[in-house]
């Protein structure tokens, strides 16, 4: 075996980064290369990764068709998204509004500190406002600790093999959230969704960008791989990188640059309130 071709997150460039290295202490001739796929949009090095594109039309459409089903039967519907560190994804619920009182009206992403009494406060308002209120919320909102959110409210908590507090998988948080509202705020007609599974594996709106770039990014891999002797080559991370409004190119860059590392949204994505997104955030996921 002399290549070896591994597609995933940080976690997964981890993997091949302790590989590669491995492969060089032993003096094995091993060309090991990354292949970028992660739908939380979250590896350094690169403008977007395959899997967030088509991940973020299921959610934005989601959200869309439950704004009008919120807005036949008025409540408070808060929609849960996946994203540990994060919030890519739950901010492209916002995408598929068309009129300024649309839901999302509360967007929460793991980057800014998640407080319950100022939630509490936020939906109180805004269902004021509109008469109802929709809420986009990452899995992984924390408080001013960096502790889960859903620790703080359920009352057992489940860890994956890696030892993270297990946030998908279950309609928790969404539950607890849903609760607070209700016992609060006092407003009976409170709903949740977990969207766990399915955000990452709807094949009903598939991003055609998406597709091509999937493709293209394990194409770039097999060449980088191919380009010479193994052993005189050092190994890498495909990364897609915007060179237009919209247009992109392929590199190869060293896997500790990326390998275990994650990549957050910008401070120029995320609205002055912290419960929204900007305009800059809506043209770069357009």
């Amino acid at each position: 075996i002399r290549y070896f071709f591994y597609i995933g997150g940080n976690d997964s460039a981890d993997t091949v980064r302790i590989v590669a290295e491995e492969a060089r202490i032993a003096g094995y001739p091993l060309r090991a290369i990354h292949i970028p796929k992660t739908i939380d949009n979250d590896l350094v090095g690169n403008d977007h990764t395959p899997g967030f594109p088509s991940a973020a039309r299921f959610v934005a459409q989601a959200f869309a068709g439950a704004n009008l089903d919120n807005a036949a039967l008025p409540g408070v519907y808060v929609g849960v998204v996946m994203g540990r560190h994060a919030g890519f994804l739950t901010a492209a619920s916002a995408l598929g509004k068309k009129f300024p009182d649309d839901g999302p009206h509360l967007i929460y992403v793991p980057e800014r500190v998640f407080d319950v009494g100022r939630f509490l406060a936020d939906v109180k308002a805004a269902y004021e406002r509109h008469g109802r209120c929709m809420i986009a919320v990452s899995e992984g909102i924390h408080d001013a600790t960096g502790a889960p959110i859903i620790t703080q409210l359920a009352k057992s908590i489940e860890k994956d093999a890696h030892g993270n507090v297990q946030l998908s998988g279950t309609g928790a948080l969404a539950d607890l959230l849903c609760e607070e509202i209700k016992s609060k705020l006092g407003i009976k007609r409170v709903r949740g969704d977990t969207f766990g599974y399915l955000q990452r594996s709807f094949a009903g709106c598939v991003s055609d960008v998406d597709a091509r770039e999937a493709r293209e990014v394990g194409e770039k891999a097999v060449q980088y791989a191919m380009l010479g002797d193994p052993a005189n080559l050092g190994s890498g991370s495909v990364a897609i990188r915007r060179t237009g409004f919209y247009s992109v190119d392929y590199e190869l860059q060293p896997l500790p640059a990326v390998a275990g590392k994650t990549r957050v949204m910008q401070d120029e994505f995320i609205a002055a309130s912290g419960t929204d997104i900007t305009d800059a955030f809506s043209l770069y996921l357009r």
